[in-house]
C-alpha cells in the first residue's frame, strides 16, 4: 500500500509525511506525478496559506482534473487537511471570492472581524492555537478518539456545509460553529491540523490508513 501526499506546491507537506510515517509501515510519498498518485491507495491533499493560490497551484501543476477525478470516481480514500478542506467545497469568500472543487456543498466563510466569547471579551482572527472538537454522525476516523478533544487550529475562514449528515464534527469559537470535519463517501476533511495535534490527531491518521470505506 503507498500514500501519497499531493505535492502541488502548497501545505506542510513534510510534517503530513512524518506523522503518516509515525503510525504506519506502509509507504509514504510526496509526490506530483499523476501515475504515482493514481497507483497510490490513499491520498492526502493538505494546504496551507491563501486559498486562491491553493487552487491556482492545483491547477498549474495540472492536477486540479485528476483530483476532480479522484472526487467523482471516489475510487480511494482521500483525506483533506486544512485548506485542503476548504478546497472541496464551492466557494470561498477569500481574496474576494475563489471558485473551489465544489465536491461539497457550502461554502468558506471568515470568521467575523469583532469576534467575541461568552464574556465579550475580544477574539483573535485568525483562529490559532488548541481547541475542543464535538463529533457528530459517527464516523470510522473518530474511533479511539474521545468526543470534545483537543485539536490544532490555524485558520482565518471556515467550512459552512450545507448537509448535516456530511458534518462529522465542529468546533465552536465565538458564537460561530464551524464544521471542522466533514465527509462523503471515502473523503474525510478536517479543518485542524492532525499532525500538530498530538495522540488525538495521530490517531486520526492511523484510523486513516487502515480505514475501508
Amino acid at each position: 500500500m503507498t500514500i501519497a501526499v499531493i505535492d502541488y506546491g502548497m501545505g506542510n507537506l513534510h510534517s503530513v509525511a512524518k506523522a503518516l510515517e509515525h503510525v504506519t509501515h506502509e509507504n509514504v510519498v510526496i509526490t506530483r506525478d499523476p501515475r504515482r498518485i493514481l497507483g497510490a491507495t490513499r491520498l492526502v491533499l493538505p494546504g496551507q496559506g491563501a486559498i486562491r493560490d491553493c487552487v491556482g497551484e492545483l491547477e498549474r501543476t495540472e492536477l486540479r482534473g485528476l483530483v476532480d477525478d479522484i472526487l467523482t470516481r471516489q475510487a480511494k480514500p482521500l483525506l483533506g487537511i486544512c485548506v485542503g478542506q476548504q478546497m472541496l467545497l464551492e466557494r470561498s469568500e477569500e481574496n474576494g471570492g475563489v471558485e473551489c472543487l465544489g465536491f461539497f456543498k457550502g461554502t468558506v466563510d471568515r470568521f467575523p472581524s469583532d469576534m467575541r466569547d461568552a464574556h465579550e471579551q475580544r477574539l483573535k482572527v485568525p483562529h490559532m492555537g488548541w481547541n475542543v472538537v464535538e463529533q457528530h454522525n459517527n464516523h470510522p476516523l473518530w474511533a479511539g478518539i474521545d468526543n470534545h478533544e483537543h485539536f490544532y487550529f490555524v485558520h482565518s475562514y471556515y467550512v459552512n456545509a450545507v448537509e448535516d449528515a456530511q458534518v462529522f464534527g465542529t468546533t465552536q469559537y465565538g458564537k460561530v460553529s464551524a464544521h471542522v470535519a466533514i465527509g462523503r463517501d471515502s473523503t474525510f476533511a478536517v479543518q485542524f491540523h492532525p499532525e500538530k495535534s498530538s495522540s488525538a490527531g495521530l490517531r486520526l491518521l492511523e484510523n486513516f490508513v487502515t480505514w475501508t470505506p
